[in-house]
Order: C-alpha cells, then structure tokens, then sequence
C-alpha cells in the first residue's frame, strides 16, 4: 500500500487518471433511475484520493478547463449569435431574467448566512449546474490581494459547496420543470403537445438507431415496386403522376416496361402491367400503396443508389425557412428529412420547425437527389475521424489573449481570464465554422473527448486540491446548504416560467425547454419531452443554452466581486 501512496504522490498524473476511471464508475452507479453523473462522480473521486494529500501543478488543470469551455463555445457558438436576431429575444430575454435572479440568489444567500466567497461561489455553480463557475471564480478569487492561505482556502470551499447543491438542485429540477412547471402555467403537458403537432405527420424523440451498432426495426422511408393496375394511372408519365393530388410525400424514383428501363425524365407513359419505385415514408406504403396495384419483388428495379448524407445549413436564403416550405415544389423532389440536430439536440421533424443556419440535416435519397439538394442547403458533413487541431489550438490561443484583457467597473478591475477568453473564442470559431463549415471540423467523438474529459480531468483536479480540507467544509456548512440550494434552484427557474408565460406570452412547451436550457439542464429537458412524450420543448433549448452558458460562466467572477463590495 505505501509503494501506492507514494507512486501517486509522485507521479501525480497516475493520480489524476484513477480519479478519473473511479469518477466514471461513481457517476455511473444507478440508485433507481438516479445517477450522481460523472462529474459530480470525478469530485467525489478526487476529495477521495485527495485526501493522500496529492499536489497537481495547475498549468494541468488550466489545460483541460481551456480545452472544455473551448469546445462549449464551439458547440452554442452558431445558436449564441443567433439570439442576437429578433425572432429570438423573447427566449434571450427569458435567459437573462433567469440567470440574473440565480446570480442575486447566491448573492443574497451568501450575504445573509455570512458564507465566504468560495462558498457563494460553489452555491452558484451546484444550484445551476454551471461546472464552469468553479474554475472561472476560482481564478477571480487567486487574483485578489489575499494571503496565500487564504485565497486557497476560498478556492478549496467551492467544490465543498458545489457538491452539495449540484445534488439537491439537479434532482429538484428534473422533476420540478416536468412536474410543477406546467402547473404554474394552468396547462397539461401531454395535451399542450398533442395539440402542437396535429397537423404534423410524427414527431420522434429518438430510436433505437441511437445506440453504437444497433439498428431500429422501425424503417421511416422506403422505396418499394409496384405493378400498375389503377385505370387513373394510364397514360401517364412519371412526372405527372407525382403531379397527381396527394397528402403526403411520394415520389417515382424509376418504372419498367417489360424489360425496358425509364426514370422522371422520360416521355414513357405507364401502361397496365409497368412496374414501377415508389419511395415514401413507411406509413404511406402500409395504408396506401394498394392504390396503385400489387407490390411485386423487383430486384434490378429496385437497384438504386440511395445516400445518407448529413449537411449543415449555410444557406442565407434557407435560413428562418420551416420544413414544410422547403419541402414544397420540385427543390426537394425524392429526398426526405431523417433528422434534424441543432446544437446537438434533435429538433422535432415537423412542417412548422424553422432551420437555423448551423443546423444539421441528415438527408435520405437517391444519391443524385440528395447531392442536388445538398449543394442548395450548404455543405456535405462527410464523417473523418481527423480535427482540425489548427483551428483549436489556435482559437484557445487568441481567446486566452482576448480574456486576459482587463476593464475597471467602479474601481473593480474585471476580467474574462485566459479561460474565459477560450470560452468566448470558440463562440466566435463555432460559428464561422456554422457559416464557411469547409474548416475547423471537430468530429463527434472528439468532442466528447474535449468536453466530457476535459471538464471530467478538471473536476477531478479540483477535488484532489481540495481534498485534505473537503470533510471540515462539508461539516461546517453543510445542513444549512442543503435548503439554500433547493430554494435556489427552484426560485429562479419559477420566476423564469412565470416570466415567459405571462409577460412574454411564450408557448408553454417552448418556456419549458428555454428554462432547462437558461439553467443547462440538458436531464431537464429530457425529462421534459419524455413527460410531454415529445420533442418539441427542444425548439425552445438551444438559445437559452447557448446564452446561459455565457452568462452562467461569466456570473463566477463578478460574484467574486460583489462580494468583495
């Protein structure tokens, strides 16, 4: 055991990844249908080993935290910016309300109860889950005129705190928003969603397709031969059989006539007997496609190039478009929509959803139809697993340079910080890479690397510095802790459902997605369209996300300073 204890003490990197694995392991354990998560997970890990009393360099904590709130500006960069449009003020305004009521909450808590600032700071950063408040104060807090003793002490009582009201506020609110949110608006969830998509032809939440190597059984489109024995469908081409009135989507991809091939541009007008591809959503071909005749197996007829191709939305003429626009005339003529992402969030795929330039659409066709639209909507996200590590590196790099800029507000010096810099930077570089997507791809996977690990690596620091002293903390401020963060979580989110309601007149599931995106929730909102058993309260997530996280972020050194008033 001593040759453990040593070897960490000594290679402290060694200690750094066993917080790491025994946070994931913690952050996974269920307790019913709760999980701690891993990075309350990696905390608790490293108070653990920290208490060998292990020293970190803080360049390495600096490292990671840099490279995740890079990688979180580069994910709300496109949906940040796209607050600033008027169609978005009232979910901007929804956020700013939210998150200034939870910065006085802590305040007035923290002045009240006689807490420090590093437990004014740990309140902020739990009650909102807002992890990036941890290293944004803790660096406002390094950089007053304090003793050394002092200014560590600060820094080690925000994870103390942070660990208590991350437990309390998240629970609360992933059942608090589903529960009583709706309440407080006079509205039933499910019934408010139904009506929301009526007139819309599905609206999916996710599939089985979601998981690595599993495929869902349930196919949305197909293409499908049928024998042509309907007299209304005599003498007709291709083209005008698709100019037939109809509900739904459906197009003639080819047709045989006896051994004789012929597709849309043919003047061949179907004779009984034709066989002919119909490509469709599933649902038509099952209620529908008797019309036409017998379905036949058709082997070489059906022996079509079909693409799956996701592209991002750069077009200024697509964007603020609704799907159910751009699916009319020949535009979009034989391809259909899988799915639509924004942010990393699936939008409902319904005709009233507006694209954002930035968004990503997963598009289903022939191949030469889908490379036509694709080249009107924007740019083809082929997969490579290589990043751009130009455009990383050098966006934390100038963003460090822009944070470490200084303004003095009523004789308070204030500041973004290197890290802060790094956050704003890859807004900026996240939504270039929306408008000109031809540079600075990071692949999916890596960016879980950069902001799952890299929060997951500065959490778990975070909880070795503070290690020696957590338990004395958690003592000392703990009970009282545990009401505060409930009353502070659940305050703010209130005021902010009352204040989209009944002041902004918004849609009730879109108030309830802002909400869990101003307090990045992302369980929230999960929560929430599983109660609703709909995806629409997304619409109303990736503004306020994008926003909140700005803010959220930003309200660590300005606590600091508030407090020091």
């Amino acid at each position: 055991m001593n040759f453990v204890v040593e070897a960490l003490r000594n290679n402290p990197e060694l200690a750094i990844f066993l917080t790491v694995a025994l946070g994931f392991l913690i952050g996974r354990l269920k307790f019913g249908s709760f999980s701690l998560g891993v990075v309350v997970g990696c905390l608790l890990a490293g108070v653990l080993v920290g208490q060998l009393d292990i020293k970190i360099p803080p360049t390495v904590k600096a490292v990671f935290f840099d490279l995740f709130l890079f990688t979180t500006g580069y994910k709300v960069g496109p949906q940040f910016f796209r607050a600033l449009k008027k169609d978005a003020l009232p979910q901007m305004a929804l956020t700013v309300v939210l998150c200034v009521t939870c910065l006085l909450m802590a305040l007035t808590f923290a002045k009240l109860l006689g807490y420090d600032m590093g437990t004014a700071a740990g309140l902020l950063a739990g009650a909102f889950s807002e992890s990036t408040v941890i290293g944004t104060a803790g660096e406002a807090i390094q950089r007053l005129d304090l003793p050394e003793a002092e200014r560590r002490a600060l820094v080690n009582n925000i994870p103390v705190a942070y660990a208590v009201t991350y437990l309390v506020g998240t629970t609360a609110l992933v059942w608090f928003l589903p529960k009583i949110g709706p309440k407080l608006m006079g509205i039933d969830l499910r019934d408010a969603a139904r009506k929301a998509t009526a007139a819309s032809h599905s609206d999916k939440t996710g599939s089985a397709g979601e998981a690595d190597g599993i495929t869902s059984a349930a196919r949305l489109f197909d293409v499908r031969a049928y024998r042509v024995e309907n007299t209304q469908l005599f003498g007709k081409t291709i083209a005008e059989l698709e100019a037939l009135p109809k509900k739904s989507r459906i197009f003639v991809l080819r047709g045989r006539s006896g051994d004789v091939l012929f597709d849309y541009a043919s003047e061949h007008r179907v004779r009984a007997g034709d066989v002919i591809a119909v490509m469709a959503r599933f649902e038509v071909h099952a209620a529908r496609g008797d019309v036409i005749g017998p379905e036949v197996s058709d082997p070489e007829l059906l022996d079509i190039p079909l693409e799956a191709l996701d592209v991002i939305v750069t077009s200024r003429n697509l964007d603020d478009t609704s799907l159910a626009e751009l699916a009319e005339g020949h535009f979009a003529r034989g391809v259909f929509l899988a799915k639509l992402t924004r942010s990393g969030i699936a939008m409902p795929v319904i005709p009233t959803t507006r694209l954002n330039r930035g968004d990503v659409m997963s598009l289903v066709g022939p191949l030469t139809e889908v490379e036509r639209v694709a080249a009107v909507i924007g740019y083809s996200d082929r997969r490579t697993p290589a990043t751009d590590m130009v455009f990383v590196g050098l966006g934390i790099f100038l963003g460090g340079l822009f944070g470490l800029l200084s303004v003095v507000v009523w004789g308070v010096p204030l500041t973004l910080t290197a890290s802060g810099g790094a956050l704003f930077m890859g807004l900026l570089f996240g939504w270039l890479r929306s408008a000109y997507p031809f540079f600075g791809r990071i692949p999916e996977p890596a960016i879980w690397i950069f902001d799952t690990v890299g929060l997951c690596m500065f959490i778990g620091i975070v909880g070795l510095g503070a290690g020696p002293s957590f338990v004395a903390g958690l003592k000392a401020t703990g009970l009282s802790l545990v009401a505060v963060g409930l009353v502070s979580s659940l305050l703010p989110h209130t005021v902010g459902i009352l204040f989209g309601r009944y002041v902004l007149r918004m849609d009730p599931l879109i108030v309830l997605g802002a909400c869990a995106g101003a307090g990045t929730i992302t369980a929230a909102l999960r929560a929430i369209q599983d109660e609703a058993q709909s995806s629409i309260p997304a619409l109303g997530y990736t503004v306020p996300y994008a926003i909140g996280n700005i803010l959220l972020t930003a309200w660590g050194p300005v606590l600091i300073a508030l407090m020091t008033i």
